[in-house]
């Protein structure tokens, strides 16, 4: 915060090269990203129910971010080009993903649900939904359109911190989260309980199957290939594809082995 302050002051009010300044800034130590197996994921989607199954499935069928997916509007699904539209991601850029076709029917119910939802919210007088970059003035009748609902509305009409206006919100993201966890625990998978773990599996997963990174770049909307290059570390190829000195050898096949290795019976 400090530093913020002192580059803030030395650009806009003394107008002043930052270099004066004489500092270094701290290196971002970049981590090795959670990713479930294949087997990981199934038993986890075997632990959850409804929309929040769907959820999980478009994050890992889709590699959408949770607040991406929770941002979904019902116009965003486009199953004639089978593409997902994200619209304002990370650093506020649109992209298109692939839409999942294991998942149409799933996401077809969900838009039933969401329109029956949104019809009785205009019998309530209610409807509206938030439009952002001033899209309310420009198209004054977008609001209570079907397309334009949350693909994941929320569960209660609440009031817009924006305007004090009542209407439905998305879903919230704690709700996904809590629901991901208890799946995690139920699975007894010892890894992080991440939404964005999911992520990480879609991109790892394609990486694996022999996809190029050029084009996980642009499903994950990655500004820098070197921001995908880390999956490279991650992928199931056991130690950057070298085979162990221990595979080499013959492998145990009984339980005389098993007691020669461990000194227990197996």
């Amino acid at each position: 915060m400090a530093l913020n302050a002192l580059v803030y002051l030395y650009k806009r009010f003394l107008s002043k090269d930052i270099n004066l300044l004489n500092f270094n800034p701290a290196k971002q130590h970049r981590r090795l990203p959670v990713v479930y197996s294949r087997e990981e994921i199934k038993a986890i989607l075997a632990h959850l129910q409804g929309v929040h199954h769907l959820q999980v499935a478009l994050m890992y069928g889709s590699g959408l971010r949770s607040a991406e997916l929770l941002s979904l509007r019902v116009k965003d699904i486009d199953f004639g080009s089978n593409n997902i539209f994200v619209r304002g991601g990370k650093g506020n850029k649109d992209r298109t993903t692939m839409l999942p076709q294991g998942l149409i029917s799933s996401l077809k119910h969900q838009i039933g649900r969401v329109a029956l939802l949104h019809q009785q919210d205009l019998l309530d007088g209610y409807g509206r939904v938030y439009l952002p970059d001033a899209l309310e003035r420009k198209y004054p009748r977008a609001a209570s359109e079907l397309g334009w609902q949350y693909f994941f509305p929320a569960h209660a009409i609440g009031r817009c911190p924006r305007s004090g206006v009542l209407r439905r919100h998305h879903m919230h993201p704690t709700t996904l989260t809590r629901q991901i966890r208890t799946a995690v625990r139920k699975a007894d998978i010892n890894k992080p309980a991440r939404a964005h773990a999911f992520r990480h599996s879609f991109a790892t997963h394609l990486l694996e199957a022999g996809y190029d990174l050029r084009t996980i770049q642009e499903l994950l909307g990655h500004a820098d290939i070197s921001t995908t290059e880390i999956y490279t570390h991650v992928v199931n190829r056991g130690g950057k594809g070298v085979l162990s000195p221990m595979d080499q050898m013959q492998p145990p096949h009984g339980i005389a082995e098993t007691v020669a290795i461990y000194g227990v019976a197996a």
